[in-house]
């Protein structure tokens, strides 16, 4: 057997020295992701997402290898039995493509993974490795109020107040002048007249 049989054979072995033994830490985090290894589950700030097997398996083998390319060989032989029969260039670019949608990213702009033509795939963002998740309230940044930059949700927010105050206001002088207006209808149509039934 050639030097290149271990890599066809083993994927694992394959990965050489500089693989990151995820094994070790429960918790992996890269960027607003955190991986719990043990519960097989991915969450991003705290909200969990949803990720299949074999989507799980592609992060993980680029984890593994942060920095460095997984090739699209080593992908097959991760996620497919060797007797499995399938398109599998069609098969890892359906994955790929389903991890980047969960992530929230795409292969133009690449901000975790990028595509290295003709060969594979590279995590580019450094991942933390801990045996404590990091726990993060499902709440928006300090910066933010629903969704919005803080700034913008104030200036909103203070203009809404401006109009319901306005409203009331209008509400209350029409209510102010419909009643004196009533009432001066009723003491026209009501008030005795000069030189009327008078005693």
């Amino acid at each position: 057997m050639g030097p290149n049989a271990t890599s066809v054979l083993d994927p694992e072995m394959a990965a050489g020295p500089s693989r990151i033994p995820t094994a070790s830490s429960r918790y992996i985090r890269f960027g607003p992701f955190q991986v719990d290894q043990q519960r097989q589950e991915v969450s991003k700030n705290g909200a969990r997402l949803k990720l299949q097997g074999k989507v799980y398996q592609v992060l993980l083998a680029l984890i593994e290898k942060q920095g460095e390319v997984v090739t699209r060989e080593e992908l097959r032989f991760r996620l497919w039995p060797a007797d499995t029969h399938v398109n599998y260039d069609a098969n890892v670019n359906t994955t790929v493509n389903k991890l980047r949608q969960v992530l929230g990213d795409s292969s133009e702009k690449p901000l975790y993974i990028e595509t290295i033509p003709r060969k594979g795939y590279c995590l580019i963002v450094p991942p933390e490795f801990a045996d404590a998740p990091v726990t993060v309230a499902a709440v928006p940044p300090e910066n933010a109020v629903n969704g919005k930059p803080h700034s913008q949700s104030a200036s909103s927010s203070a203009k809404t107040d401006l109009w319901i105050t306005l409203g009331i206001i209008g509400l209350i002088l029409g209510g102010m002048l419909l009643g004196a207006a009533i009432t001066k209808l009723w003491i026209y149509h009501f008030a005795p007249t000069p030189g009327g039934f008078g005693f």
